[in-house]
């Protein structure tokens, strides 16, 4: 089975928004996770390259389970630099690296579109994997059609 990258993309933190615990102190290990977990409503822009060109910017839904488990529910529009538009769904989770401020991230991506242009995106879902980097506020993805 092959593999084909359609783009990658870099996001920057633009915004938290939280629920009651601090998300900062929660992920530095300062603040221990509620035992029912927390939320933050994180929303993301940045640029988006590939296949696709042009500006990603959404909201993820985080939730930390008190198990540590980080799972992602991120909600974006992706706009081409020819002015379409595509839905962005993606869904994963979040794995930290121990001793550093680096999460790696594993999703699966939903796109759907009507535009012509990028009716391929329909088709089916793609896979993506990066990480996030907690002291920059940076995150990368590269995701590809299975």
């Amino acid at each position: 089975m092959s593999y084909e990258k359609i783009f990658e993309y870099d996001l920057d933190i633009m915004s938290v928004i939280e629920y009651g615990v601090n998300m900062q102190a929660m992920l530095a290990g300062q603040e221990s996770v509620p035992l029912h977990g927390a939320q933050f409503d994180v929303t993301l822009a940045g640029p988006i390259k590939g296949r696709m060109t042009g500006t990603i910017r959404g909201i993820d839904y985080l939730r930390v389970r008190a198990d540590g488990r980080r799972e992602l529910d991120l909600r974006a529009t992706i706009e081409t630099e020819d002015g379409s538009r595509v839905a962005f769904s993606a869904d994963g989770v979040g794995t930290p690296r121990d001793g550093e401020p680096i999460v790696d991230l594993a999703v699966k991506i939903d796109l759907a579109t009507a535009a012509a242009a990028y009716a391929w995106v329909n088709a089916r879902p793609a896979w993506g994997a990066g990480y996030a980097n907690l002291a920059t506020g940076k995150i990368h993805i590269d995701a590809y059609l299975h």
